[in-house]
């Protein structure tokens, strides 16, 4: 189902492709703005609030990762890579520079929506204070297993999809170890028989990025661990 009213920032320096995004998704619901390339993206997001930013990687001038990697410093609104190139490694390098998926053009638009779609239904709720709910503790962060949602004080911390994913995972057996074939398995079998493969590399750049929201020092991390010989596992207080 569509997240009506979400307001969403297309950047593109194709003109037609940016129309053509932009007509196809307000018939879906949405709100758009369009941004021709990163300076004119940079100069939207410094007035306006968006709920999902759709970024061609290949554009004149500062390309799509580069915005993507220093838009990450400041900004955790989702965003959603489109490129031409489709290799594993350039997924890889998309991920690793904080993006929260990657879709190859061409692309069918249905493809398109269903993932703006999934990526807006990941964005997490303000709880309410009156529900009870089970909660793991991270030092200053907090873990809502039942929600599935990460916390810093009274803020947010957004997880990307396999971030989420693996969360769940290891606050379903908190101090368990699981290997990079385990964790491999479990995130695939969640995909189904029709989404992209995790491979074990993928993994290592997922934990690396979940312990930057967790850690206070991810390079010397204390609550997700790497177990010499075992692999990763999360120890709460």
């Amino acid at each position: 189902m569509t997240e009506i009213g979400a307001h969403l920032l297309i950047v593109d320096d194709d003109e037609r492709i940016r129309g053509l995004l932009q007509k196809f998704l307000v018939r879906n619901g949405y709100m758009t703005t369009a941004a021709r390339d990163a300076a004119h993206a940079r100069r939207l997001l410094a007035g306006l609030d968006f709920d999902l930013i759709v970024l061609d990687v290949m554009m004149p001038g500062e390309d799509g990762l580069s915005l993507t990697r220093d838009l990450r410093q400041t900004l955790q609104t989702p965003i959603l890579l489109l490129t031409a190139k489709g290799e594993a490694g350039d997924r890889i390098t998309g991920l690793e520079a904080g993006a929260d998926d990657y879709l190859v053009k061409p692309f069918e638009p249905k493809e398109l929506l269903l993932r703006v779609n999934a990526i807006l239904r990941r964005v997490p709720r303000q709880p309410l204070e009156s529900q009870v709910v089970q909660v793991l503790h991270l030092g200053p962060i907090r873990y809502d297993m039942e929600r599935g949602e990460l916390w810093r004080g009274s803020e947010v911390v957004r997880l990307t999809a396999t971030e989420a994913a693996l969360m769940r995972i290891f606050s379903g057996q908190p101090n368990q170890a699981f290997t990079r074939s385990d964790l491999v398995g479990l995130l695939n079998r969640d995909k189904g028989p029709s989404g992209e493969q995790v491979q074990e590399r993928a993994v290592d750049v997922q934990i690396t990025r979940l312990r930057k929201k967790i850690e206070l020092n991810p390079k010397q991390p204390r609550y997700l661990q790497t177990v010499r010989g075992a692999g990763y596992m999360l120890a709460p207080d």
